[in-house]
C-alpha cells in the first residue's frame, strides 16, 4: 500500500526562523533646517530687515534707511497613529510558542523592541514625506490627515518666489547632465546667499543617485563617492568646488525629480515638542487582551525668505 500524505500539510518549522523587518530608508530632515518648538497650532515666523541708505556731505541731519518686520505664519497639522495588537490571535500559531511568554496572560511579546524600533523608523519616513509634500486642505496619501498648511514642495516654487534655475538646470538631471545642472542652479541663487555657509542642494533619494553615479563617471576634481554619508537616514555629501554646498537626498522627494537649492537654516519646521517625532505610548489593555500604542505628532513647515531659494519646480 502506498504511503498516501496528502492530508497533512507541508512542516514548517517556524520556531527555528527568524522574523524579518521591513529596511527602511528614514530621513530626518530636521538634522538640516531651523526648528520651531511649542506651536499648539499657529505661531509667527518673525522677519527683520535693516537697509541703511548713505547719504554725501559734510553734514548728514535727515534720518534715512528702514527697519522693515514681517510675519510667515507656521502652522502645524494634528497627526496620530495608533493600533492595538491582540495577542491572543497568535497562541494558536508557532509563533506564539516562540514569542509569548508562559501561562495565559499574554501581556508582553518577545519582539516589542523590535517592533516598536521599527514603528519609529517608519513614522520619521511619513514625518519626512508630510513635510516635503503636504498639499493644504488635501488628504495626504494613505491617511486621512488633511494638512493644515503645505509643505516645502508647496513653498518653494518659482510662482512663490523661487528663483528660476539658468542653463540645464531646470530639466530633469541625468548622469551625463549632473554636475552642470547643479551648478547652473547653484549660480542662479541671490547675491546675499550664495556664499552662505549651508547651501543645500535638495533631491529625492533616486536623482541623489544619479549625482553620485555621473559624479564619479566624470571624476570631477578627482571625486572620491566613498565620501557619500548617511546622516540620520539622510544621504550626503558635498558638491565638488563648492565648500559651502552639500547634496542631501532624501526620503521626502522619493520619487520626484524635484531640485531645491538655498540655505538650509532659512528652512524652519514647526512642531510641539521635537521628541514627538520619535517617542510614544504604549500599554497592555486588560479589558481587551491587547498591547496598544498611540504616537502623536504636530508637523508644519515655513519658508523665511523664498527668494533665497532655486528651484527646478518639476
Amino acid at each position: 500500500m502506498a504511503l498516501n500524505v496528502s492530508a497533512l500539510a507541508d512542516f514548517n518549522n517556524q520556531m527555528a526562523g527568524k522574523i524579518v523587518l521591513d529596511t527602511v530608508f528614514t530621513g530626518t530632515t530636521a538634522e538640516y533646517t531651523s526648528v520651531q518648538e511649542g506651536i499648539k497650532f499657529q505661531e509667527p515666523l518673525n522677519l527683520a530687515v535693516v537697509t541703511p541708505y548713505f547719504q554725501g556731505g559734510d553734514a548728514v541731519s535727515t534720518a534715512s534707511g528702514s527697519a522693515t518686520f514681517s510675519q510667515r505664519n507656521i502652522t502645524v497639522t494634528k497627526r496620530t497613529a495608533f493600533d492595538n495588537w491582540n495577542l491572543q490571535t497568535i497562541t494558536d500559531k508557532y509563533l506564539g510558542k516562540m514569542a509569548l511568554p508562559e501561562g495565559s496572560y499574554e501581556e508582553t511579546f518577545a519582539i516589542m523592541e523590535e517592533l516598536t524600533g521599527d514603528l519609529v523608523r517608519k513614522s520619521q519616513q511619513q514625518n519626512d514625506l508630510f513635510i516635503w509634500t503636504a498639499a493644504s486642505g488635501s488628504t495626504f496619501a494613505g491617511s486621512t490627515v488633511v494638512p493644515e498648511a503645505d509643505g516645502f514642495s508647496a513653498l518653494i516654487t518659482q510662482a512663490n518666489g523661487a528663483a528660476a534655475p539658468g542653463g540645464i538646470g531646470g530639466a530633469a538631471i541625468t548622469g551625463s547632465t549632473a554636475y552642470t545642472a547643479l551648478t547652473d542652479m547653484v549660480s542662479a541663487l541671490d547675491s546675499n546667499v550664495i556664499n552662505a555657509d549651508d547651501i543645500t542642494i535638495w533631491t529625492g533619494p533616486q536623482v541623489f543617485t544619479r549625482i553620485v553615479s555621473g559624479l564619479t563617471n566624470q571624476n570631477l576634481f578627482n571625486f572620491d563617492p566613498t565620501g557619500v554619508e548617511r546622516r540620520n537616514g539622510l544621504y550626503e555629501m558635498p558638491l565638488p568646488g563648492f565648500p559651502n554646498v552639500r547634496i542631501v537626498g532624501t526620503y521626502g522627494l522619493v520619487g520626484s525629480e524635484r531640485v531645491i537649492v538655498g540655505p538650509s537654516s532659512d528652512m524652519v519646521i514647526g512642531t510641539d515638542l521635537m521628541s514627538d517625532t520619535e517617542n510614544f505610548k504604549t500599554w497592555f489593555s486588560l479589558d481587551d487582551d491587547a498591547i496598544k500604542y498611540r504616537l502623536r505628532n504636530k508637523l508644519g513647515v515655513q519658508v523665511g525668505h523664498p527668494a533665497y531659494f532655486v528651484s527646478n519646480d518639476l
